[in-house]
């Protein structure tokens, strides 16, 4: 069995798009890996249809773009490899530990401050739309939801996203008052609305430094958080926000490979090790969870793609032992379900592990073309 074509697909998610991989074999077995280019990655796609002999000519350069395109392939291929088994992914890493799997409703409420109309639901325009959606997501049936940090006193009111360059706070990236009342306000609203019973976590994203990470920490106590969330590429200030932190600290979604994880499980930073599945592929992410388990680390996928990045992720989450929760956006655009052959099945908080062969779906390649990309893809 032979590689015959590579392809790359692309189709509009809204305010983002998804991106897919195509890989044909020579005898006529599909595989399909769903990756990101909107995320501080323009012209993955590029370097996707450049690569060859990936490895031995970035050894010099790991990370970043190459790892991605490498990952996007790899993944495409194991999807190829279970297929021509007639197996799932997961049983290529051992087999099945759980077939259902606790998920998080993630950006809860964060994409409907601008997109609310494209995805038919209610925006949010003040806390006591915060109130209703924690009320929404317990209807629901979740049992745990993610949030960002909420400013309406923004005009108009936004995320407040310093770290990212898009709101008002940086450079510098002080926790200043307003900014902490705003994230106690959130947290206030969300818990009286979803209740005492509610994983709550709070995605603080790259928007503060050492000392403002611990200020939020302390801001957040009150809330009984289910994990603060954090983005940092130093191990041992994070090891400092732990030690001072009454709540667990779950980290590292934008790193890549186990020698980039390592110094965060070494330094004992984390309590819960976040990895990307279509950045490190899924034999690399298994890999990164088999070393957090030598830690006492469990791990969660980091999982805002699209359904194929979502079943990518159960597959790793239902053959790793040291599974913790799982990330999932339900705020999407009305074609998302469209997109590939059977869209994940979520019962009670909960996703159905797949037991079909590979991902457990494909792409509907007729929905993709659909709804053509805004953005060019060259």
């Amino acid at each position: 069995m032979k590689i015959a074509k590579i392809e790359d697909l692309h189709c509009d998610a809204g305010w983002r798009d998804f991106s897919f991989l195509k890989i044909t074999t020579d005898d006529g077995i599909i595989g399909w890996s769903e990756y990101n280019e909107g995320y501080g990655s323009a012209g993955l796609t590029a370097v996707i249809r450049l690569m060859s002999m990936q490895y031995a000519i970035t050894r010099q350069a790991p990370g970043g773009i190459n790892q991605q395109a490498m990952a996007a392939i790899e993944n495409a291929l194991l999807d190829v490899k279970a297929k021509s088994l007639g197996v799932p992914v997961y049983e290529l890493f051992g087999g099945m530990v759980r077939d259902r799997l606790p998920l998080y409703w993630s950006h809860c409420g964060s994409y409907r401050f601008r997109n609310a109309e494209m995805m038919g639901v209610e925006p949010v325009r003040s806390f006591d739309d915060v109130v209703k959606l924690g009320k929404h997501v317990k209807e629901r049936g979740f049992k745990a939801l993610k949030t960002n940090i909420f400013r309406f006193d923004f005009d108009p009111p936004n995320m407040h996203q310093p770290g990212f360059g898009r709101t008002p706070g940086g450079p510098e990236l002080n926790a200043d008052g307003a900014t902490l009342a705003a994230i106690a306000d959130g947290l206030a609203a969300f818990r009286q609305g979803a209740g005492p019973e509610m994983g709550i976590l709070l995605d603080t994203n790259f928007n503060f430094k050492t000392e403002g990470y611990i200020k939020v920490a302390r801001t957040c106590e009150p809330y009984n958080l289910f994990w603060l969330e954090i983005d940092s590429y130093d191990p041992e200030g994070l090891r400092l926000i732990r030690d001072r932190a009454p709540m667990p600290i779950a980290s590292c979604e934008s790193l890549f490979s186990r020698r980039q994880f390592r110094p965060f499980f070494e330094n004992r930073s984390i309590d819960v090790s976040i990895i990307d599945v279509p950045w490190n592929g899924i034999a690399e992410s298994y890999k990164i969870s088999t070393m957090a388990e030598a830690y006492e680390i469990n791990c969660a996928p980091h999982n805002f793609y699209g359904h194929m990045s979502t079943l990518m992720s159960a597959n790793l989450c239902a053959a790793m032992p040291n599974f913790r929760i799982m990330e999932i956006d339900i705020d999407d655009v009305p074609w998302k379900d469209d997109l590939v052959t059977h869209p994940p099945v979520i019962q009670n908080g909960e996703l159905i592990v797949p037991t079909r062969p590979g991902w457990g779906a494909d792409i509907n390649e007729a929905a993709v073309k659909a709804h053509p990309p805004k953005n060019p893809h060259p």
